[in-house]
């Protein structure tokens, strides 16, 4: 196997890890209000979640889960309900350490939860397991591969979006303007239920 021939994998998992969506809008938040390293975590989370998704799909059960569409109507309503939480958290909250509150930064389960949860996730790793089959020799190598792979590259996608928010954190000095971009963050964390409903 040649870096030629995991171009497009690698290709296909940056284009659907980098473009905005709930982990990058939560990532982005969590870079603005609590730095990179505190960050860690729950891109770290994501990374994982996603990665442990395109392995379970190469495997055979996200074939199993897009059959059984109730079952994916109780994961968007479940993921959808998360969302709002969280988004309702993002929109509250006020500049970073004020008033000597301490509040946590998302935690690794939660960065897992919130892939695993999202049926447009499952389907986009099912359509890279058929699409790059021909890749490896046997489903657990294919299993291996994508999970590798699209761990790696959400983690580096993640991490771009999350450096971006603490460039945010960092310009950001009256108590107006980290209101102005907390609820912008959270509408996009609304907004990115919507294309899981779609379809």
């Amino acid at each position: 196997m040649t870096i030629e021939s995991l171009l497009p994998l690698i290709l296909f998992a940056l284009v659907s890890t980098i473009t905005p969506g709930g982990a990058t809008t939560l990532a982005t938040a969590s870079g603005a209000h609590f730095g990179f390293r505190r960050s860690i975590p729950v891109m770290a989370g994501c990374a994982v979640g996603l990665g442990s998704i395109a392995c379970a799909a190469a495997a055979g059960l996200g074939s199993l889960l897009m059959a059984l569409p109730a079952l994916q109507v109780v994961m968007k309503a479940l993921g959808s309900l998360y969302l709002v939480w969280l988004a309702v958290r993002i929109g509250r909250s006020g500049p970073p350490r004020i008033a000597g509150s301490v509040v946590k930064p998302t935690s690794f389960a939660a960065g897992v939860w919130m892939l695993w949860y999202n049926p447009k996730g499952w389907a986009m790793t099912v359509g890279a397991a058929a699409s790059f089959a021909a890749l490896a020799s046997s489903p657990a190598v294919l299993a291996v591969l994508l999970g590798s792979t699209f761990c790696l590259v959400a983690a580096f996608s993640l991490a771009v979006w999350c450096a971006l928010g603490r460039l945010l954190g960092r310009l950001l000095k009256a108590a107006w303007q980290w209101r102005v971009l907390n609820i912008s963050l959270a509408c996009l964390l609304v907004m990115s239920i919507i294309p899981m409903w779609r379809g």
